[in-house]
């Protein structure tokens, strides 16, 4: 298997993992986030897609920690969302570090 498809099927089973700690609750589930993040940032950006991919991360957090009060207009629907996005911004926090240090390791070797 490429590493391309690797990393898109890490990515996709992040997000159904995301979604289903909605529903469930598991154990080792941040671990497995976590593992796949990495996975996705070692594996599934690219180095044109670091910079959109970063700030992509940084908006989503933002919204995660700041913007999260504004989605209790969902009502009911306000505790699964808030699970969905919270599992999801650990997945795009691990491939971000990984994403990062990429990007700082090449403007290292460029200077």
């Amino acid at each position: 298997m490429k590493q391309a498809t690797i990393g898109r099927w890490a990515f996709v089973v992040g997000l159904v993992v995301s979604v289903l700690l909605g529903f469930v609750t598991f154990s080792y589930a941040t671990l497995i986030l976590v593992i796949l993040g990495l996975i996705v940032g070692f594996m599934n950006v690219s180095d044109s897609e670091s910079h959109d991919y970063l700030v992509a991360v940084i908006a989503l957090m933002v919204v995660g920690v700041a913007g999260l009060q504004a989605l209790s207009v969902f009502g009911s629907l306000y505790t699964w969302v808030q699970t969905v996005l919270a599992s999801f911004i650990v997945f795009a926090a691990a491939s971000s570090v990984v994403v990062a240090v990429k990007v700082l390791l090449a403007a290292g070797k460029e200077a």
